[in-house]
């Protein structure tokens, strides 16, 4: 995923690290489930990676807010993909 940490590095650390946490999460939550052991892997990697990104979310929007660029890249993701009892 080198073009992914290319697109990053113009990020703060924490930020970079969100949307590599949050793309991964975003890439496995399209993809289907065509038999037990597939929906077995995709639950794990949606456990992994997108637990706890909607708080990461939030924190990183109230903490860059007077950075346009940052700001404009948060802005391209859901505000709200976890359930409601995470």
């Amino acid at each position: 995923m080198a073009s992914g940490t290319v697109a990053t590095d113009s990020y703060p650390k924490d930020v970079a690290q969100f949307i590599e946490q949050r793309d991964g999460c975003d890439h496995f939550r399209g993809e289907e489930a065509y038999d037990a052991e597939r929906g077995k892997f995709l639950a794990e990697q949606l456990q992994q990676l997108c637990t706890g990104t909607d708080k990461k979310l939030a924190r990183l929007k109230s903490k860059y807010r007077a950075n346009r660029q940052v700001m404009a890249k948060l802005g391209e993701y859901e505000e709200r993909i976890e359930s409601p009892s995470r």
